[in-house]
This record gives structure tokens, sequence and C-alpha cells, in this order.
């Protein structure tokens, strides 16, 4: 019949670079195209995972497993419980935070080929809200996420993969 079943196991799977945790890249993992679907662990207050953006023509659902989630938007914050989901429409400005005591989400989104990261964060260097352009380095066989200001070129953060 041609089908090609994949099964893995969360866990076992590397953490992707960014500034949380653990960022299990499950749609990487078994080949999907059409969606992305990532599993996330955050530690109390860490950022969820890029900071304040947008996706122009690509929609997230965050489903929050354990702990609680804040997403911060132009109309308001909102407090995700576990067993809440939060829907974010293509366009939409947010920023997740991870509460007080951490949370492990599933973060959902399609188009996967539309998952394009639009930054709107103040530079620490120029001072300018802008967006960040990234570069993947390698560095003692990791990767490793260098993000940039995209006006003046100075780096803002260096994104690796989860600690554990």
């Amino acid at each position: 019949m041609g089908e090609e079943y994949e099964h893995v196991v969360v866990e076992d799977l590397p953490d992707a670079p960014n500034p949380t945790r653990h960022k299990k890249e499950i749609d990487e993992a078994v080949g999907a195209t059409a969606f992305g679907f990532n599993v996330i662990t955050a530690g109390p207050g860490e950022q969820v995972p890029w900071g304040y953006h947008h996706h122009p023509n690509h929609e997230e659902l965050l489903y929050v497993l354990d702990g609680r989630l804040r997403v911060e938007t132009p109309e308001g914050e909102y407090d995700v419980d576990a067993g809440e989901a939060f829907f974010v429409p293509p366009g939409a400005p947010q920023r997740a935070v991870a509460g007080e005591e951490g949370c492990r989400l599933v973060a959902a989104g399609a188009p996967k080929e539309a998952d394009v990261a639009v930054l709107a964060e103040e530079c620490p260097e120029c001072g300018d809200p802008t967006d960040r352009e990234y570069s993947a380095e390698k560095i003692d066989e990791t990767t490793v996420y260098v993000l940039s200001c995209a006006n003046c070129g100075a780096e803002t953060k260096r994104l690796t993969p989860g600690p554990d």
C-alpha cells in the first residue's frame, strides 16, 4: 500500500535550539510536511519560544499539558491552564511565558511551510523595536541559533538545545 507509519518516543528525541528547557520537534522526527507539532517544557518565567511575534500566514494552537502558560496579546493577557488550549490566528501578535511553576505544552501550527516568525522586540543595542534574523552555527557538534537585530545587526541572543 505504500504507507510509511512513524512511531517515536518523544522524550528520546533531541532538543531543538530554543530558550526553554526542552523543545521536541515531533513533526521533524516523523517527517510531517503539512503541520508543525512540538512538545515544549518551560521552566518558571521562561519565554515560549520566540518572544513577542506573529506568523503572517500561519495559525497556532497551544495546548497546555501541565502548569500554566500566560499569553500576552495587544488585547490583554490570558492564563491558559493544564487541559486548556489557546488559538492564535495568522497575523496575530503574541508572546507566551511559562507560569510560576513552569509548564509543558503542545504547540501545533499550519501550514508548516508558512511557519515564519516575525519578532517585534526592542534591540538592546540600537533600542529599536525590530525583527530578528537568525543563523544556525555548529559549536562542538551542537546546533546553536544566533539571533541578531534586523536593523543594526547586533547579536541579541543565542538559543541552544535544552540542558538535560
